[in-house]
């Protein structure tokens, strides 16, 4: 059961993810600086490997959270909440934040991924708690 928590705990943050990015593409776009073409679409789009790349790091996280959680005895619904907020807020969020800001991107790119990466924990918390 604990493989399957793990798969579905990836695929409900990644959907969360399909979801925001869906809703903030054209500013993520212009934040990361995206060549787009006449319709507005990033050029050369179609390369399904950055997807295929989202969900294997989606497995990666959502395995560790889960080891996290069994030995930190995390497995309730607030525990659950509150360890993957943690781990979105105060680990990925920051360390994408220090990226971004060495690369110079613009902060506005920070605040687009750092929802998903928080949101996108808190979910995978909620569902490796709860399953």
């Amino acid at each position: 059961m604990q493989f399957i928590s793990v798969i579905v705990a990836a695929a409900v943050a990644y959907g969360f993810g399909a979801f925001w990015y869906i809703k903030m593409s054209k500013p993520w776009i212009a934040a990361a600086g995206i060549p787009v073409d006449a319709t507005g679409k990033p050029q050369g789009g179609g390369n399904p490997m950055p997807f295929v790349i989202g969900f294997v790091a989606e497995l990666l996280v959502a395995g560790m959270m889960r080891h996290i959680f069994a030995m930190a005895h995390l497995d309730s619904l607030i525990e659950g909440i509150m360890g993957g907020f943690g781990i979105g807020a105060f680990l990925i969020t920051p360390w994408v934040a220090m990226n971004y800001a060495f690369a110079a991107r613009p902060f506005k790119l920070t605040m687009i991924d750092g929802v998903n990466s928080i949101v996108g924990c808190t979910l995978m918390g909620i569902v490796l708690a709860i399953l």
